[in-house]
């Protein structure tokens, strides 16, 4: 800054024409205007000052010399004033006044620049205006504090600049793609409300005029859906933007651009699919993620069931590789765990880079152990918090729609269930949404039973997936609280017809259990003893609904049993198919000894024989060739356990069928807040004690004979009586 001394002023009546004129000091305020070649000029303006100082003649510049009478000073400096000079930096406040063009001529410029360069004469302007996008805004001086060689464009200066491209949108054609891309890889989301809105107006007329670059703009605005990048949001000279805040400016971009192009959907679709974050990414990228993608079903309800269909997917990945690495570790381990892992995760923390549980420094990092670990524990989380997600969005439809509304999402549940975790072999926590709301009415039970039979009795369905429905149907009935007891006794009396229809099917050809060609009858069997096991209660011919079911000291003398129920067990039990050598040992074992407890079957003879039963291996070799080549079993042998005994020919535990029940107890710790009231907890048998049933089997397994019938020889008549009987 300068101040600048007027000359004084001349009185035409009383001054000689010889006199030497004094000067004095005046303020920049208080000068007056001097008239040049015809054309007055504004003296406030700095601009105007040093062109008027500039244009002056020699002759009215005035001399320093002030015994001259011949050369009077117009002006003269005053070396007292203070000289400051604005950093580049700091020249918004008056830069954007002052110094900077007007939109219309950053306008005019911008066509002549893009002009220029789509006809190949000159692409100096074109790389000045991309220049001005590409500069990082964070960095406005360096590292050390020095002027770094460009300077940072100013907020007017941008904002005009954006606001001529917007004018100029329909040029902005191919070949103006790096300067599109450097607009939106620009920093955008930091900036103040009234720029992101422009930003938002640029982005649809873009997408709207440029079809080709709509791809690239939903893949830009898709990118902040997950874990937002170190530093976004934060602006030197601009309110910090946290994340939450970013999200809702990215969903305001996409809301738009779907306002005006309703058919991008379906490209926002697959870029969605495409950029959803890996397994193996950090569980804040696939939680924000899932939170993001749900929260878009809002404004793009069309978009409703790619979006569950694709959150389904993912999480269903992560839940089978979760088991895989679960049967790694230790029981108490895994225990611990899933209980450490009740604390929420916190998207809008912007300090925190790491997420819960990762914290084992460097050096525990190099350890294989430490790093499956903290790999299941990210895995753990993920699950549990994408899970919560969908009961959460699950939930109003169910609660508070009406019957038709509480079908089409059940409707939906059902598409993804058969569609992507049926087909899946160990899903432990995905199929627990289809558990929880088929309980919401006894007509969605009926939904969800009967979609499971429908599979189970298609003979157009693969093995494997009529095995695992049947796995489903039975698991959801034995832990369902809100299956009545007449639902069960459906299900248990179709289950029989089914099994019985297969036995006579197989049963004339079988030389011996098989599980390779007879595994329909075999999960179906399985099915009928898991159920019984669970749901005897409901299966008697004594008990009525109404009251309440407190059997703890029921005297087994008063349980009575359909006959068809005994018959059906009965015969498929001591068939040539021998379901018992093949079913599960878990399994097998508690429903002999509740069939014993209960008087209703004695099947110990027959498991001590299946014990010295020898099956050949090559049957079962050829059985995990046919499961390993299923991708999707990824060669574990599906739903066979490979046990292998030394030294012995029959592949013991190759034969037999997994316990593989999906609906077993629910640990993670977030999201099982949803399923309280929906499960049925194992009671045991009512008086029977598990140490004294042990000695007394050994006791009798010595005794009896090795019929495989189990008919007992007479002894213990009291203890026996009506059990089976050919």
């Amino acid at each position: 800054m300068v101040a600048l001394t007027p000359a004084a002023t001349r009185s035409p009546a009383t001054r000689p024409p010889s006199s030497i004129l004094k000067t004095s000091k005046l303020a920049v305020s208080d000068l007056t205007p001097l008239p040049s070649a015809g054309k007055k000029r504004k003296m406030d303006d700095p601009m105007e000052l040093s062109s008027l100082a500039s244009s002056a003649p020699d002759s009215e510049l005035g001399n320093p010399d002030e015994s001259s009478p011949k050369k009077r000073p117009r002006v003269q400096f005053d070396t007292e004033v203070e000289t400051r000079v604005f950093p580049s930096s700091q020249q918004s406040a008056i830069g954007d006044d002052v110094n900077e063009k007007s939109a219309a001529v950053v306008r005019e410029e911008i066509r002549r620049a893009i002009q220029r360069h789509v006809s190949g004469g000159d692409s100096e302007a074109y790389d000045r205006i991309k220049e001005i996008f590409t500069i990082d805004p964070k960095r406005a001086v360096d590292d050390d504090g020095s002027a770094l060689p460009y300077e940072v464009p100013s907020h007017t200066s941008l904002k005009r600049h954006l606001m001529g491209l917007l004018s100029n949108v329909s040029a902005l054609d191919r070949n103006c793609s790096g300067l599109v891309h450097a607009v939106l890889s620009s920093e955008w989301l930091g900036r103040d409300e009234s720029y992101v809105k422009l930003f938002i107006r640029f982005l649809g007329n873009l997408a709207v005029a440029q079809g080709s670059y709509l791809q690239p703009v939903l893949k830009m605005l898709v990118s902040y859906l997950g874990e937002i990048p170190k530093g976004t949001g934060r602006i030197p000279g601009y309110v910090t933007v946290h994340n939450s805040e970013i999200y809702a400016r990215t969903h305001m971009a996409l809301r738009h651009i779907l306002q005006l192009i309703p058919a991008a959907s379906g490209t926002l679709s697959l870029i969605l699919a495409g950029q959803f974050p890996f397994e193996t990414d950090s569980a804040r990228a696939n939680i924000a993620y899932t939170r993001n993608l749900i929260k878009m079903i809002e404004y793009a309800p069309e978009l409703r069931a790619d979006i569950l269909a694709l959150v389904t997917e993912k999480l269903v990945k992560i839940d089978v590789q979760i088991q895989i690495d679960m049967e790694d570790l230790e029981d108490e381990v895994g225990e611990d765990l899933v209980q450490e892992l009740s604390a929420p995760v916190n998207m809008d923390d912007d300090d925190d880079d790491s997420d819960a549980g990762s914290d084992m420094s460097d050096n525990d990092s190099t350890d294989a152990d430490l790093r499956r670990l903290k790999a299941v524990r990210d895995n753990i989380r993920k699950v549990d918090c994408m899970i919560d997600e969908l009961f959460d969005f699950y939930t109003p439809p169910f609660l508070h729609g009406t019957n038709e509304e509480k079908r089409r999402a059940l409707d939906l549940l059902l598409s993804h269930f058969h569609n992507i975790i049926l087909p899946t072999y160990r899903s432990r926590h995905s199929q627990f949404l289809i558990f929880h709301f088929s309980q919401m009415s006894p007509d969605l039970v009926e939904q969800f039973v009967s979609s499971c039979i429908q599979v189970i009795l298609n003979n157009t369905s693969t093995v494997m997936a009529r095995q695992s429905a049947a796995a489903y149907l039975a698991s959801f009935v034995a832990r369902g609280a809100h299956v009545s007891a007449s639902m069960a006794r459906k299900v248990f009396q179709v289950l029989s017809a089914h099994v019985n229809e297969l036995r006579r099917t197989y049963e004339e050809t079988c030389r011996g259990p098989d599980l390779r060609r007879y595994a329909l009858f075999y999960s179906s069997a399985q099915a009928l003893l898991y159920i019984f096991c669970f749901r005897w209660r409901d299966l008697m011919i004594t008990m009525d609904e109404d009251h309440d079911r407190d059997l703890d000291d029921l005297d087994t003398r008063e349980v009575l049993f359909p006959p068809s129920v005994k018959e059906t067990l009965h015969r498929a039990i001591y068939s040539k198919l021998n379901p018992l050598k093949v079913c599960s040992p878990p399994i097998v074992t508690e429903f002999a000894r509740l069939a014993r407890h209960l008087r209703f079957l004695y099947v110990f003879p027959l498991l001590e024989a299946n014990k010295r039963l020898r099956v050949s291996s090559s049957t079962f070799r050829n059985l995990s060739s046919v499961l390993a080549a299923d991708p999707r079993f990824g060669g574990s042998g599906g739903l066979v356990e490979r046990e292998h005994r030394a030294g012995d020919d029959d592949v013991a535990g190759l034969h037999q069928l997994d316990a593989y029940f999906p609906f077993d107890p629910y640990q993670l710790p977030r999201s099982r807040r949803w399923l309280e009231g929906d499960y049925v907890e194992w009671r045991g048998i009512p008086g029977l004690d598990d140490r004294d049933e042990d000695d007394s089997e050994n006791s009798d397994a010595g005794d009896d004979d090795d019929d495989e019938h189990g008919d007992d020889d007479g002894d213990d008549d009291d203890e026996f009586t009506g059990t089976d009987e050919e």
